[in-house]
């Protein structure tokens, strides 16, 4: 399926849509390669001319129309997102809010483009810096959040005068066409964004080849973004990576325990712990170790498994198989070196792809999960003893994305919040990702941030201009 200059191409390759709670086909798209990659990117480059001229104000306009639109079919793409997705229809809801949120918000900002005046050193001369739009951006989006990912990537580059070619995860393709059924409705000019789907190698090659892509903006695994730089470098484009995390989950003995508690099952169970800001590793004071993981383990036990379009469902299914089957060579291997599971531990047996949700005390260092992103609903608990060994063992990765503490002295809050090396940082707060704040990581999860007045930077290019006058 593609959406190039404004219509919409059929072709007779054809890949079907699965539930993955039920197995079932749930719809099918026509898929592109190479070629149509190659009209998309021609037809973004073409509209950049006139597109990157309009003010402003023209601009968010349209985005403003799409807005509208998208708030008035909430409901269906919510529902799309969970049928393809699996995650809970609530928590579909609350992504539709957050992805209207943030095309609202740039809507806004496409009028504060501001450039700046430069203090000059010779009385004949005026300085200036002009911000400037990049070009055409390539975008890459995951499954995980397959709406809310496609409207921030697009949203900032439409705010600053870019065009757009984007290609969604070949397991969420229907989102992805809802989200441009709205731009065209909108009257978003032909060109302006343009949808490719299919063959990810082939739509791949195009857009990191192409000398008139001048961005690339991916979110996705370390592995596959450290590829897509190499393959990038030839032609230099700007890129913003949004890749893997490992985000450590700190509580202090003198937090408020039942509030780390429903932290913990906010950050790590939601979306059954696809997220990529998801804790992975939970450091517990010894001294509460303990008593915190009996809590922990209580709360997890009556979640509620299961198909996310029905009614109290807490957790959804996995994305597939093989992401099954990774979690629990995670616990069974976490369990072979001394980890105690309190809660959970097993695949559910059924037509979809569900592992019950996870508790894990005794955690060490040496396991799997200690190091590797485990992307499935289990929590392990590792213990520790001071604040300097937990900044220590938490920051002992090559993720650097989010991190988490829980804690009511305030001196130790800010010695925490100083020394992770993370780009997120959440005191006391398991959901600190807002719409007008940077999200983005550093070390190997990625480069740019997306969101606020932050997220135009990467679209924008600085112009110097001296003028002079005699």
């Amino acid at each position: 399926m593609a959406y190039i200059n404004g219509e919409w191409l059929e072709t007779t390759d054809q890949e079907n849509v699965y539930n993955p709670a039920t197995g079932e086909v749930i719809g099918s798209v026509s898929i592109v390669g190479a070629n149509e990659t190659k009209e998309a990117i021609q037809a973004a480059s073409e509209s950049f001319k006139t597109w990157r001229k309009l003010p402003g104000a023209t601009r968010g306009a349209y985005m403003a129309k799409a807005v509208e639109i998208m708030r008035s079919r909430a409901d269906e793409l919510a529902n799309t997102i969970t049928k393809e997705n699996g995650k809970p229809l609530a928590d579909a809801k609350g992504e539709v809010t957050s992805g209207i949120n943030y095309l609202e918000w740039y809507a806004e900002e496409a009028k504060r483009v501001y450039g700046d005046v430069v203090p000059a050193s010779h009385e004949d001369k005026h300085l200036m810096v002009l911000r400037q739009p990049v070009g055409v951006a390539a975008a890459i989006t995951p499954w995980n959040f397959p709406f809310s990912m496609i409207t921030r990537k697009i949203a900032p580059a439409l705010a600053a005068g870019c065009t757009v070619v984007l290609k969604p995860a070949p397991a969420t393709p229907l989102s992805a066409i809802n989200v441009f059924e709205c731009f065209h409705e909108a009257g978003v000019p032909a060109g302006v964004v343009n949808l490719v789907i299919g063959d990810a190698e082939a739509i791949g090659k195009e857009m990191t080849s192409s000398t008139d892509v001048s961005k690339l903006t991916f979110t996705g695994s370390t592995a596959v973004g450290k590829m897509l730089m190499r393959d990038s470098a030839a032609t230099m484009k700007r890129m913003s990576m949004e890749l893997g995390g490992h985000a450590p989950f700190i509580i202090f003995e003198d937090a408020d325990l039942e509030a780390a508690a429903n932290g913990v099952l906010m950050s790590k169970f939601r979306n059954a712990g696809q997220t990529c800001i998801s804790t992975n590793r939970v450091y517990v004071q010894q001294s509460v170790a303990s008593e915190f993981g009996d809590l922990l383990a209580r709360k997890v036990s009556e979640l509620t498994v299961g198909d996310g379009t029905k009614e109290g469902v807490d957790v959804g299914p996995l994305i597939n198989d093989g992401a099954v089957q990774k979690v629990n060579e995670h616990v069974q291997d976490a369990c072979s070196k001394g980890g105690k599971v309190l809660s959970g531990g097993n695949i559910i047996e059924s037509d979809g792809n569900f592992f019950e949700p996870t508790v894990i005390q005794g955690a060490t260092d040496t396991m799997r999960i200690a190091t590797e992103e485990t992307f499935g609903p289990v929590a392990p608990i590792f213990s520790f003893e001071t604040t300097e060994e937990v900044i220590e063992r938490a920051n002992n990765s090559r993720y650097g994305l989010a991190g988490y503490c829980f804690t009511n002295d305030l001196s130790r809050a800010y010695e925490v919040m100083n020394e992770l090396e993370y780009g997120i940082v959440g005191i006391n707060d398991p959901t600190p990702i807002t719409v007008q704040a940077p999200f983005g990581g550093i070390k190997e999860s990625g480069t740019g941030k997306e969101g606020g007045k932050y997220g135009l930077d990467d679209y924008l290019i600085e112009k110097f201009v001296s003028i002079k006058t005699n």
